[in-house]
């Protein structure tokens, strides 16, 4: 494992270990798990903006807006078919 050492704000280190205190988890596991969240969630924003973009330069075309309106219709019965024996219903 490689080693990291990092400066951290007086307050930041003080509720870091208001927190690894009151979990019993050592601090470098911690840290670790806070980083591997923050890293997922950037990497989830990342692919969510790129699928934005995606959806808004199909929907600015329009004829791939006319073939994903067409493709919805086409799957429409397979939809509700499936849909009819859940529990909502």
């Amino acid at each position: 494992m490689a080693a990291l050492s990092i400066r951290l704000p007086v307050e930041l280190e003080r509720k870091l270990m208001e927190e690894v205190t009151r979990t019993g988890q050592p601090r470098s596991q911690f840290i670790r798990e806070a980083l591997e969240t923050l890293l997922a969630q950037r990497q989830r924003e990342r692919l969510d903006a790129q699928l934005r973009d995606a959806v808004t330069a199909l929907a600015s075309d329009p004829q791939a807006r006319q073939e994903a309106l067409e493709l919805a219709e086409d799957f429409l019965p397979a939809e509700n078919e499936a849909l009819e024996g859940h529990w909502w219903r």
